[in-house]
């Protein structure tokens, strides 16, 4: 399995980023502005070449069972990713969420982080980030026509070139290694055990939440998907676990079990104490693996960032050697969580009305979606506009909103895999009624009718309290950060 994130995004790039190429003055006043708008247009103009080569690759949801090429290609380059401590994150929800949230600790516990996820909103920089940001357009071109011919040898040695994906993990590896950094949180794209980011060994591996996704490749068993994910799990290392069902957490613990790794699970070893709603966001106590973590302000929505908060506290405690009465620093825990970023997941980018977008793609996703929503919001009127890929379970990601928006606002998102309006308005036809149901063909169009049905009245003045969901896709939330001015994160 080559790689295979969820979603992938097309070549086309976002306007937005700051981009830097080549040597600059230490001096910023030094740069005309001239020459630096000509700086980043010929980084983007690079990044843009780079992106070309890499999308005659395999697409990175085709899958071929194997890690001998990334390993080759780790191999010859040296062995980057075995140069720093790695945690490794897996699981079907949840994980790029839980990969920030470790930077951040990370970070703040005084350590230089390298954090490589998949897929992007915007820009393909997003997903290597050093320091807390992404990689420059500059450097990601310099990584990878640094590292060009020894793909080319890997490409040449027989069997399938290498995939998209292996190339961009082979990318972040080196990335890290030439940073350096003294640690490395690497989300999976899809799976586990095949997956190229395999290659390296966590000394930590977490695994969040396991449902059906992906079903296309990873199948429709619990068990089995399960089992993929645990091949993350490495011998001596700590598997630090979410709650699971009972299938997947039997498959989980055997495979600690194999492997000689300690297992600390939520539910038992670790939790959330308490969870109080909080103005943007909530406050927390947690208690971890070292002690109890209280007032933990997480400027993010939903139980199920709670749950991810406590899933990136006990992994760094895990890689600290944190243990009974050994806790992390209380301040440094709390100043962390409360400077968390999370774009597109439950990201207000408008208010009056309030716009929010999240990303949540299939049922699971958006049932903690719907969840929050019904929890923390408090709506007169909420529409949704969606846009889906169309291998997704798009009729159970419908049916888990349904209960909690007014009326929804179908649309196509720009990847060439987004589903046919006129397919995904049916099936919101089927679970909406034809009253709750507007097609529109392109986003902003979308957006611009949401507002309207969120601000009607009987001819006063528009109504306050209405909101706009964005939803259904990375994708689709990558697009609309662009069209509501975000910068790539």
């Amino acid at each position: 399995m080559t790689s295979g994130e969820d979603e992938e995004y097309p070549a086309e790039l976002s306007s937005g980023g700051n981009f830097v190429a080549g040597p600059l003055p230490d001096d910023p006043a030094e740069i005309d502005p001239v020459d630096l708008e000509e700086i980043e247009r010929q980084a983007r103009r690079e990044l843009l070449r780079v992106e070309a080569e890499l999308n005659q690759r395999w697409p990175e949801t085709k899958i071929e069972p194997s890690l001998d090429r990334i390993a080759a290609l780790m191999t010859v380059l040296g062995d980057p990713q075995k140069t720093y401590p790695v945690i490794h994150v897996a699981g079907t929800n949840g994980k790029g969420s839980v990969t920030r949230m470790i930077d951040a600790l990370l970070s703040r516990l005084g350590l230089r982080v390298g954090r490589y996820t998949s897929p992007h909103l915007q820009l393909v920089t997003e997903r290597i980030a050093v320091d807390g940001a992404p990689i420059a357009a500059s450097k990601y071109v310099d990584i990878y026509r640094d590292i060009q011919p020894y793909i080319g040898m890997v490409d040449n040695a027989g069997g399938p070139k290498m995939s998209k994906f292996e190339v961009l993990t082979g990318m972040a590896f080196a990335a890290f290694a030439d940073a350096p950094v003294d640690a490395a949180v690497v989300e999976t794209g899809m799976g586990g055990t095949w997956d190229a980011t395999n290659v390296a060994d966590g000394q930590v591996a977490v695994i969040t939440p396991i449902g059906l996704d992906h079903t296309d490749y990873l199948g429709d068993d619990l068990g089995k998907i399960a089992g993929e994910k645990a091949g993350i799990i490495k011998p001596g290392s700590v598997a630090i676990l979410a709650e699971q069902e009972p299938e997947a957490q039997r498959v989980l613990l055997e495979r600690t079990v194999e492997v000689d790794a300690t297992v600390a699970r939520a539910g038992s070893e670790f939790g959330v104490l308490r969870r109080e709603i909080a103005v943007g966001g909530q406050m927390l106590s947690l208690q971890g693996l070292g002690g109890v973590y209280d007032e933990i302000f997480l400027p993010l929505h939903g139980a199920h960032q709670a749950n991810n908060a406590l899933l990136a506290l006990a992994a760094v405690e895990a890689f600290f050697g944190a243990g009974k009465d050994r806790r992390l620093d209380l301040d440094a825990v709390r100043e962390a969580f409360a400077a968390v970023e999370n774009p597109g997941r439950l990201e207000p980018v408008r208010a009056a009305p309030t716009v929010l977008l999240d990303a949540a793609h299939n049922p699971h996703g958006a049932r903690a979606l719907a969840t929050a929503i019904e929890e923390e919001f408090a709506f007169r009127r909420l529409t949704a506009v969606i846009g889906v890929l169309e291998d997704k379970d798009v009729r159970g990601v419908l049916e888990a909103l349904e209960p909690v928006v007014s009326d929804v606002v179908v649309t196509k998102n720009s990847s060439p895999r987004a589903m046919p309006l006129d397919e995904l308005n049916e099936l919101a036809l089927a679970v909406f009624g034809e009253d709750r149901v507007v097609a529109e063909p392109s986003l902003d169009a979308a957006v611009e009718t949401a507002v309207a049905l969120v601000e009607e009245s009987d001819g006063g003045e528009p109504l306050a309290g209405g909101g706009v969901l964005i939803t259904g896709s990375v994708v689709t939330v990558g697009d609309a950060r662009t069209l509501f001015g975000k910068e790539p994160a």
